[in-house]
């Protein structure tokens, strides 16, 4: 096959041949078919490139599946999902009236709580949880009938209105966001075949509440918008985006506002260049002309781009180029030979079914998400997201690959490759999808993200010119073939694909789960105490009664004239009657309003969180937005976090730092863990950082400067690059000698060469490459080629073009053997320009260094061991690079073996693996990459922040196990002194497994018995830092089983962190719903993509974190932020006050009603229980309303016991949430038997009064009626209980002053107005005959105070022998401890100067908040960053040393330095002195990848003998031959 040259005005790599663990290679096109290719789509985008998606269980996913006729695929599970397409269904799917028997869900998905028909009757039946309502709703009912005497039944009835009002109002707003969401998803437009008979649905059957609702809907939309237009505010343009998506013509790839292309010059019709074109070219929408030279380039290949052939069809499968004719046949030469390559090409077949006229009457038409349904055709344009689980049948690309980022699936930004069917990669047009007959099998809908199992079935039919027979064929469809919804097509001008799953039957939504409907712990607990307030109730209501019964049976007494004429007729029911009388008097016992309060409260805490500048993202413009407001008090419990690692904590950016090439360190850069390391050593980090800022700004110019001067590369842009280091460029102009030279030469060509990254160029002035890579990592390593002069400019057909320092080349990538986690390696088989065949090999330090050449490099092995140990010891992830020279004959035979592995179906990925393990032996090592992999800002802080606070953090991520220990040591969940459990179930068997957790559990002296995990509930302290575990999702599945979770848990509660690797969705529910229930505490999750929603669910707080892409985590969140750095206010702060807050709140409001209950309790002792009204009605109604509710609700709103500034300063003080002290049984009885003292005295000392003699007023009228004596009563109870809740207040502000004030003037201004009305009967005038009286005022005064007196002295006494944390804290706070604190507009803990390399070219800008630098001693709570030095200890850490010279026998610690002896090297000798004052420390390491363990290894991986004289042995001639050996020292 004719190899196509590199053309220029190519912008994407297209990488044709890719040597996967699941295919052959399959070869490009000719290259007059890829540049016709290329004209019929001119500015075409699709970006090619080669990664295989791992799999949860650390296994790799099938990619191409292995086609075969129908009987090989007989033995297959039996098939739940049948979907027809151009075939009638048989008879056995259909039912009577001839429709589909077998439904399948809609596209439409609901996140929301409600609908506009069941928000009413939904939202009443959640608000009538509340027992208070449903009691309020019967007192109501129950007053309605005179004879239970209740004065006014309606004006009874506003409260439980005017709460239930409200509560649905707040409701209706938090589900309208939701539902706005949704809408704007469900409406989002796709491409659907239209005018075509999907006989898998039918179109009339809609059910009958179906259409109800739906009529529902329309006529609300349509009243909502006469309302708009009514009130003059028509939306732009007059429809919102969706409607406008539907109605405007899609613009193509190429239209869409760009820089890549210019958009000046004419363009010809590409119509006009031939007619036949215009009828089998997808349908775009104009595009731009073709760049200058394009034309030119085409010319220059002998392109004729008026001819297309006419009957035969072009065939991009295994092989060679084959041409095919019309019916799939090969097609011949007229000698009889094939027209290509004489190498056979697998025959697939084809859906498309040649006897199967087409109509032609099908087209492809904007519809909305919702309208998808299962078997629709439908075609996704790139930039697109994906509307449903859909089977891929074609591609833009003839390989049939297309790109999907996963980022709102799995959270990962990097790019996946998915493949067309075989059979359906001729299909491109409305009318193939016509003649396309087929079947698709498929299990039910699973969970799963990472496997899939179905097969398409048809009838192979050939035209009757070609004379063969048809016969049944099928194609095996996996994961690979399947897009899934939530993701989003890059890079790919268009997919041609079937609807395989619909809504809720899709694998994101499977893992989504509904929507929960939370409630917070205290309103849990509250109901509780309710009832107990109904217990009181009906013990007070029973003597009422039975005492009003005894009573009227005694007779001769002054009830009988009072009862006279009554309906009770008899002692008993007189008595029942009473009873029912007494529920009504003593209502307020059960606080109707504590309900409405605490959402008032809740209301406001939601909008001062809003509010809080402190946690608004700017690069975004987001706030902290609460979507869930009545659990606010419970992000002031937290005991667990659960988070999410890619876009939670990082960036996912890696940026590569260093790297050590023939012994030599290159690179300049100052971490964070390397400031860590100096504060601890004594170092001044601020001068030192600024020392090395200056440094390295100066190196980057220098190096700029050099590199430019070497080679005036135009793809190297300045403020790009990462990797600093000017001797490095010396080196390769020769400085150092030819040998430097040449190796600095294979380092980057390793970097350039081994990888899969899809390229992407944008031309311009200077033109620009930008890097499209799975891995970060990888598109980190090569970027740094690219600013070194070593470009990948992208891939010829089965090659990749470089250019070297100006100069072109092309390299053949004859095989790449692809990185999984357990190879931890990659390598690519590169035939170099001059025909020698080289193995290039980048992984793991271990890895690598176990598959060296025996006995070579011995000193080059010491040297690079020893510069990798101390770019991990500055945070930096480490790779090793490797080559190996072949032999071509050695590769001929290998690469046999290699073909048939990749063409097995039993027992694929093993026979992959242990051939490419023959071929990485022998290898030569190059050096060592150091890449850091940059943290949110602020994570570490956070992180150790929360830990401060008692908070235990735990990694819930689908990365490998690798990448989440590498971020935990970054983020400072980590640290040498924990010994690191990697616990990892090889044979997947539950025995082993249960061995492994007993074997642990021991070593912390439990067994996991039921009375250790009552002690575990029971104990909220913090473990110490000693032990962390490490588990991939594989094992997390056995331990999570039923016999195994309560000893998991209980290992868990033993370590200081927890990391769960390669974990979906649903495992990451299961865990925390095992923490959560397994040990009663309260936990939070926080995430950013759609596979975070099922753990943010689970959780008692769903945090999202609204990033730069997606927004699934936050539809499903209690609480959107920003950043995960926001975690400190939101719930340090926000949370630790709104738990506070609301268990005052709470507590004050039972004491208050039993004060006023219980004080017209005492009067019933007076007269027989009957139940009559010792204050005017009024009092009762506005006690609650508005003589005594302010003062409560602002203190839940207001109150604070420190600023937000001590509360970050002092983060032990969120301890007292988690042990949940602020709201107990105790304390609500404790207030509760207070309330009872105090009604007590404020009635009794009112009776003391009025027992000897009656008062006289002016007139000589007396004021011992009951209505007078109530307001002595009345209004002394109101100012005891608004002062008490002013003792109980920690904040006296202007405000909390002027509303307690108000409250008790209130209740005095009310009796003077509404006494002064005519219609206010025996109550008329109460006001000047009761204020006249010296005795009214002097009452009220000892009433406070004999009320009040206790409650003061036992609260002195606990703050001044018995205080608290925050008693402690708040007398420092007087004293001027925290006075610091004041410089800052809010605390915000003070930054380690450690400016990343990349932005060294910049001067630093200071902080405009924390302008002053705060010295140590005056942060005595807020600890530094933890950081791995080298005075820890862990030996299976990446960050160990054992047993060399360079370490051992030495037993000072004044070590001189030990500069570079070649040329200065400032960030190597700092760091190589940094380790030289700690190194004893290094004794008892026993790390696998230390310096000196990597120096002494040898392994069974490599050959005794050179390549040369060993003989090539097929590994799949021995399959039971161990994949890995074991490594061995010396």
């Amino acid at each position: 096959m004719a190899m196509q040259a590199h053309q220029e005005g190519s912008h994407v790599s297209t990488p044709k041949k890719r040597i996967r663990w699941a295919t052959q290679r399959a070869k490009a096109a000719t290259g007059s078919k890829k540049r016709y290719h290329i004209l019929e789509r001119l500015q075409r985008r699709t970006a090619s490139g080669e990664r295989k998606r791992v799999s949860a269980d650390g296994s790799q996913t099938e990619g191409f599946p292995h086609e075969g006729s129908a009987e090989e695929l007989e033995d297959q599970d039996t098939v739940q999902r049948r979907i027809f397409f151009n075939i009638p269904l048989p008879d056995n799917a259909k039912d009577e009236e001839g429709r589909p028997l077998m439904k399948f869900g809609r596209n439409k998905i609901r996140t929301a709580k409600y609908t506009p028909l069941s928000f009413v009757p939904r939202n009443l039946y959640f608000q009538f949880h509340n027992i208070a309502n449903i009691y309020f709703l019967f007192v109501i009912v129950v007053g309605i009938f005179p004879i239970f005497g209740n004065p006014n039944p309606a004006l009874s009835a506003v409260p439980l209105i005017c709460i239930v009002f409200l509560t649905s109002v707040k409701d209706a707003i938090e589900d309208w966001r939701r539902t706005n969401l949704d809408d704007e998803l469900n409406n989002s437009p796709v491409h659907r075949l239209t005018d075509w008979n999907n006989v898998n649905s039918s179109e009339d059957d809609v059910s009958l509440w179906r259409r109800v609702k739906k009529a529902t809907t329309r006529g609300i939309a349509s009243a909502y918008g006469f309302g708009k237009r009514r009130m003059g505010k028509k939306p732009e343009g007059g429809k919102g985006y969706t409607e406008r998506a539907m109605d405007e013509p899609r613009l193509s790839i190429d239209t869409r506002p760009t820089n890549r292309h210019s958009m000046a010059s004419s363009r010809t019709s590409f119509q006009s260049v031939d007619g036949h074109m215009g009828e089998e070219s997808i349908q775009m929408t104009p595009v731009p002309s073709p760049q200058p030279g394009q034309g030119r380039m085409l010319g220059d290949q002998g392109l004729n781009p008026t001819h297309r052939p006419g009957s035969a069809a072009f065939s991009y499968e295994e092989g060679s180029l084959t041409l095919n004719n019309s019916d799939g046949v090969p097609a011949t030469s007229s000698d009889g030979e094939h027209a290509s390559d004489p190498a056979p090409t697998k025959f697939y077949g084809s859906i498309l079914d040649p006897s199967n006229s087409a109509p032609g009457t099908a087209r492809f038409k904007k519809d909305y998400w919702k309208s998808l349904k299962v078997g629709d055709f439908v075609r996704i344009y790139n930039e697109d997201q994906i509307p449903a689980d859909i089977v891929i049948l074609a591609t833009s690309d003839p390989d049939g690959a297309c790109y999907v980022e996963t980022k709102n699936l799995d959270g990962e930004t990097n790019l996946k490759v998915r493949q067309a069917l075989h059979s359906g990669r001729k299909m491109k047009h409305a009318k193939d999808c016509e003649r396309a007959a087929f079947i698709l099998e498929s299990g039910p809908p699973d969970p799963n993200l990472y496997s899939y199992s179905g097969v398409a079935r048809w009838t192979q039919r050939y035209s009757s010119k070609s004379g063969e027979a048809a016969k049944e064929m099928a194609e095996p469809i996996s994961i690979n073939n399947l897009l899934l919804r939530g993701c989003s097509l890059r890079n790919t001008e268009w997919v041609l694909g079937v609807v395989a799953f619909t809504g809720q039957d899709t694998k994101i939504m499977l893992n989504s789960g509904m929507t929960p409907s939370k409630r917070s712990r205290i309103a849990r607990d509250l109901n509780w105490n309710v009832i107990y307030n109904f217990v009181i109730l009906f013990f007070m209501c029973l003597v009422s009664g039975i005492v009003e019964g005894v009573t009227w049976s005694q007779g001769d007494n002054s009830l009988d004239f009072f009862e006279f004429g009554g309906t009770a007729s008899t002692p008993a029911l007189d008595g029942f009657v009473n009873f029912w009388a007494a529920i009504i008097l003593f209502q307020n016992l059960v606080p109707i309003s504590l309900y409405i309060s605490l959402e008032i409260i809740r209301l406001f805490q939601a909008f001062f969180i809003y509010s809080d500048t402190f946690m608004y993202y700017e690069k975004i413009d987001y706030p902290c937005t609460p979507k869930s407001w009545n659990i606010l008090d419970d992000v002031g419990q937290i005991e667990y976090v659960f988070s999410d690692k890619t876009g939670t904590l990082t960036q996912n950016v890696m940026e590569f730092r260093k790297c050590s090439i023939n012994g030599i360190p290159y690179g300049e850069a100052y971490t964070e863990a390397q400031a860590g390391m100096q504060r601890r050593q004594g170092i001044n980090i601020e001068e030192e950082g600024a020392k090395v800022h200056k440094q390295i700004a100066e190196d980057r110019v220098k190096m700029l400067h050099d590199l430019r001067k070497m080679h005036d590369n135009p793809y190297l842009r300045d403020d790009e690059l990462t990797f600093v280091a000017p001797d490095f460029i010396s080196d390769l102009e020769g400085v150092s000698g030819l040998a430097q030279k040449q190796a600095n030469e294979q380092f980057m060509l390793a970097l350039a060469l081994c990888h899969t990254v899809i390229t992407e160029r944008t031309p311009g002035d200077p033109p620009k490459i930008e890097f499209k890579a799975q891995s970060p990592d990888e598109a980190a390593l090569v970027a740094t080629a690219r600013d070194c002069g070593f470009t990948v400019l992208g891939r010829s057909n089965d090659g990749i073009i470089l250019n070297v320092l100006g100069e072109d080349r092309e390299y053949t990538v004859l095989n790449t053997l692809e990185f999984n986690s357990s190879r931890k390696r990659m390598s690519a088989i590169i035939r170099m320009p001059d025909g020698k065949l080289t193995l290039f090999c980048k992984g793991a330090d271990s890895v690598i260094y176990s598959r060296l050449k025996r006995g070579e490099q011995n000193e080059l092995r010491k040297t690079t061991a020893e510069h990798l140990e101390m770019f991990a010891r500055e945070g930096l992830r480490t790779l090793c690079i490797a080559k190996k020279d072949l032999d071509e004959d050695e590769y001929q035979t290998w690469n046999k073996d290699h073909d048939l592995a990749a063409a097995a179906i039993v027992d694929r990925e093993d026979k992959l693996e242990r051939v490419s393990d023959v071929m990485e032996r022998d290898l030569t090592l190059l050096g060592g990459t150091a890449i850091e992999d940059r943290l949110q800002d602020g994570v570490p802080d956070t992180i150790a922040l929360l830990g401060d606070a008692g908070i235990k953090l735990w990694v819930l991520t689908g990365d490998k196990v690798e990448t989440a220990i590498n971020i935990g040591f970054s983020c400072n969940l980590l640290n040498n002194d924990m010994d690191l459990i990697v616990f990892n179930v090889q044979d997947d068997r539950i025995e082993t497994a249960a061995a492994e957790l007993d074997k642990h559990l021991q070593s912390f002296g439990i067994s996991g018995s039921d009375d250790e995990l009552k002690a575990a509930r029971k104990n909220h302290e913090p473990p110490g830092p000693t032990h962390a575990i490490v588990i991939d999702g594989d094992s997390l599945r056995l331990v999570l089983g039923e016999g195994l979770r309560q000893k998991f848990l209980l290992l868990c509660k033993k370590c200081k962190a927890v990391l769960c690797c390669r974990v979906s969705p649903a495992q990451k529910a299961a865990v925390v719903e095992l923490v959560k229930t397994g040990l009663d505490v309260m936990t939070l999750s926080v995430g950013d993509g759609a596979n975070d929603v099922a753990m943010i669910q689970k959780a008692d707080i769903g945090v999202g974190i609204a990033g730069e892409e997606g927004r699934q985590a936050v539809m499903s969140s209690d609480y959107a932020i920003g950043q995960f750095r926001f975690l400190q206010r939101l719930i340090l702060v926000h949370g630790r006050w709104s738990y506070r807050r609301v268990g005052e709140a709470i507590a004050n409001f039972f004491y208050k009603n039993i004060v006023w209950t219980f004080a017209l309790f005492w009067y019933q002792l007076y007269n027989d229980f009957d139940t009559s009204y010792l204050v005017d009605y009024t009092y009762i109604l506005l006690f609650n309303l508005a003589f005594s509710s302010l003062p409560v609700i602002f203190m839940g709103v207001l109150d604070q016991d420190v600023s937000d500034k001590v509360s970050l300063a002092v983060p032990q003080l969120y301890r007292r949430g988690i042990e949940r002290k602020e709201w107990t049984q105790t304390k609500f009885w404790t207030y509760m038997l207070d309330g009872i003292y105090q009604s007590a005295i404020c009635f009794f000392m009112a009776y003391l009064v009025f027992a000897p003699a009656n008062f006289v007023t002016f007139n000589g009228l007396n004021i011992n009626d009951t209505k007078r004596v109530g307001v002595y009563v009345g209004c002394a109870a109101i100012v005891v209980v608004n002062i008490y809740v002013l003792i109980n207040t920690y904040r006296w502000d202007w405000l909390m002053l002027l509303l307690v004030a108000f409250s008790i003037l209130l209740v005095w201004f009310w009796t003077g107005v509404y006494g002064a009305a005519s219609g206010s009967g025996f109550f008329h005038n109460a006001a000047p005959q009761v204020f006249g009286q010296l005795s009214f005022w002097v009452l009220t005064l000892l009433t406070v105070v004999i009320c009040l007196g206790p409650r003061f002295a036992v609260k002195a006494f606990q703050k001044i022998y018995l205080p608290r944390d925050v008693d402690i804290i708040r007398e420092q706070v007087r004293q001027g401890k925290f006075s610091y604190l004041d410089q800052y507009e809010a605390y915000v803990p003070p930054k380690i100067t450690s400016p990343a390399a990349s932005d060294f070219s910049q001067p630093l800008k200071p902080d405009q908040r924390t302008p002053i630098v705060v010295a140590d001693d005056e942060r005595p709570i807020y600890p530094p960053s933890v950081a791995a030095t080298g005075t820890t200890h862990n030996p299976r850490s990446q960050n160990g040393s054992d047993g060399t010279d360079y370490s051992r026998n030495r037993l000072s610690l004044d070590q001189p330095i030990r500069p570079s002896f070649d040329r200065p090297r400032p960030s190597f000798d700092r760091m190589r002195n940094s380790m030289d004052r700690i190194r004893p420390s290094f004794e008892a390491s026993n790390d696998f990848t230390s310096a000196a363990l990597l120096t002494r290894m040898e392994s069974s991986h490599s050959h005794e003998s050179s390549p040369s004289q060993s003989q090539y042995a097929s590994p799949l001639q021995s399959p039971s031959r161990p994949i890995h050996g074991i490594s061995s020292l010396r």
